[in-house]
C-alpha cells in the first residue's frame, strides 16, 4: 500500500498538480507561456491533493457555480473539474480518499450538491454519482440540409471578432442559460474559452443572434478540413464548440446561419440537447444522424433534504423514497415528494434506492420505470412507480452544454 496523505493544495503547488492532471489525462505538458494564460483557470480554493512527502500523485478539484433544477431555481454546486492519479499509484486507495476528502468538503461548506463530467463513467457511482443528463452527437450533411419554410424566421445573425466575443459572449450566456442542468460559468471557467478565441492559436468563431429585444443566442464553432489529395473539393466540417439559444427563435437562426456557410460538407455538434428539435426543423429529417447519445452531467446530492427541496414537482399524489448514502450517511432516510415538495417522514417507503440512482432522478432524464426495469429502485408498492414518473417528469430534457 502506498504512504500518502490528502490536504488542501497550496498556491506554490497549483502548477504541479495542474502538470500532475495531464499526465493524467494523457495530455501534453502545459508550457510556462500557455501556463501564463490559463493559470487562472486554476486556483488553489477547492483542490486537493495526494501526496508522497512534497510530491503529488492524485488530484480532486472543484470550483463553486449555481445549478438551475426543475422549476427555475438554482443551487450551489461543486463542480468537479479535475481528477486525476498518477499511472503508477492507481489502484491503491488514492482516488477513494480524494473523492471522500472532497465531498466531506463540500458537506462542511454547506453545498448541496456537486456535479461533474466522466472521464470514465465506471468510476463514480461508487461515490454516490449518477448520470442525470444526456447529450446527443449530431452530423447535419450539407448542402442537402435545408430548413422547411415554416421554422420561425425573426432577427439577423452577426459574427464577432475575438475581441468582441470575450466582452460579450459570458454576459450573453449568464442571461440566457436557464434549462434545467445548465450552470452558471464564474470567473475561472472563461480563460481556456477565449484563448480558443483570441489567443495566439484561436481558431474559435464566434455568431449571435439578435431578436427584437436584443441578443438572444450564440453559437461558438471551428473548422475542420476534410480535404486531402483524393478529395480535393471537400467541403470543411463546422464542428459546433457551445451553441445556446434563449428561445426557439434563436435556436432556429443560429442552425439557419450554420446551414447556410459556403464550403461546408458537414455540420458537427456534440452533447446537444437530447430533445432538441433539429430534425423536424429540416426538409428532410434524414440529413440529420444521431450518432451517440452520451452521458453529459453525473449529479451527486450532497444534502438530500435541501436537494429534493429546491426542486418542483408535477401534481400528483405523493411517493416515499427511501435513500441510502453511505458515504454522507446523514442523508439516510425517508422522503416525502409531492406536488407541494419534499421532506423527511418517518412513514414507511413506497420506493428504496441509493444516493446514485437519486441523482439520475433528480432532474427529470430518467424515469422511475425506467430506473426500477434496470434494476435501480427496489419497489415496496407497485403503485408508487407510476406516481413517482408523474411527479418527477419535466417537459424539457435535462442538458448541461459546459464543459468543465
Amino acid at each position: 500500500m502506498t504512504a500518502f496523505a490528502v490536504r488542501p493544495v497550496t498556491d506554490d503547488e497549483r502548477r504541479s498538480t495542474f502538470d500532475l492532471l495531464g499526465r493524467s489525462l494523457h495530455s501534453t505538458r502545459v508550457s510556462d507561456e500557455k501556463w501564463s494564460r490559463y493559470g487562472d483557470s486554476w486556483p488553489a480554493a477547492h483542490k486537493f491533493a495526494a501526496f508522497e512527502g512534497d510530491t503529488p500523485i492524485g488530484i480532486a478539484s472543484s470550483f463553486d457555480t449555481d445549478l438551475t433544477v426543475p422549476g427555475g431555481r438554482t443551487l450551489t454546486a461543486a463542480a468537479v473539474d479535475g481528477v486525476g492519479v498518477r499511472a503508477d499509484r492507481t489502484r491503491r486507495g488514492v482516488l477513494t480518499e480524494l473523492m471522500r476528502v472532497q465531498l466531506a468538503d463540500v458537506a462542511a461548506r454547506g453545498l448541496p450538491l456537486a456535479i461533474l463530467h466522466a472521464s470514465e463513467p465506471t468510476i463514480y457511482g461508487r461515490f454516490g454519482y449518477g448520470s442525470a443528463a444526456l447529450g446527443k452527437t449530431i452530423r447535419v450533411t450539407r448542402p442537402a440540409a435545408r430548413l422547411h419554410e415554416r421554422v420561425p424566421l425573426d432577427g439577423n445573425v452577426r459574427m464577432l471578432t475575438p475581441a468582441e466575443a470575450v466582452k460579450e459572449i459570458p454576459e450573453l450566456y449568464q442571461r440566457i442559460a436557464r434549462r434545467p442542468g445548465m450552470i452558471s460559468r464564474p470567473p475561472v471557467w472563461w480563460p481556456m474559452m477565449h484563448d480558443r478565441l483570441a489567443g495566439p492559436d484561436g481558431d474559435h468563431v464566434v455568431a449571435v443572434h439578435s431578436g427584437p429585444d436584443g441578443d438572444d443566442g450564440f453559437v461558438v464553432y471551428d473548422t475542420v478540413t476534410r480535404r486531402s489529395l483524393d478529395t480535393p473539393d471537400e467541403g470543411a466540417v463546422l464542428n459546433v464548440r457551445d451553441l445556446h439559444a434563449g428561445h426557439p427563435v434563436a435556436l432556429a437562426g443560429l442552425w439557419r446561419f450554420l446551414l447556410s456557410v459556403d464550403l461546408v460538407s458537414a455540420v458537427h455538434a456534440r452533447h446537444r440537447p437530447v430533445d432538441e428539435p433539429l430534425s423536424p426543423m429540416l426538409t428532410d429529417h434524414r440529413h440529420a444522424a444521431t450518432l451517440a447519445v452520451e452521458d453529459d452531467l453525473w449529479l451527486r446530492p450532497v444534502d438530500v433534504p435541501a436537494v429534493l427541496a429546491a426542486r418542483t414537482y408535477r401534481a400528483g399524489e405523493p411517493v416515499v423514497l427511501a435513500v441510502t448514502d453511505r458515504l454522507l450517511p446523514a442523508n439516510t432516510g425517508h422522503y416525502e415528494i409531492g406536488p407541494d415538495g419534499a421532506r423527511r417522514t418517518g412513514a414507511a417507503a413506497d420506493l428504496t434506492l441509493d444516493v446514485d440512482t437519486l441523482g439520475m432522478l433528480y432532474l427529470g432524464e430518467w424515469s422511475a420505470t425506467a430506473l426500477v426495469q434496470a434494476g435501480r429502485v427496489e419497489v415496496v408498492d407497485p403503485a408508487a412507480v407510476a406516481r413517482a414518473d408523474e411527479l418527477f417528469t419535466t417537459t424539457t430534457a435535462p442538458w448541461c452544454g459546459s464543459y468543465f
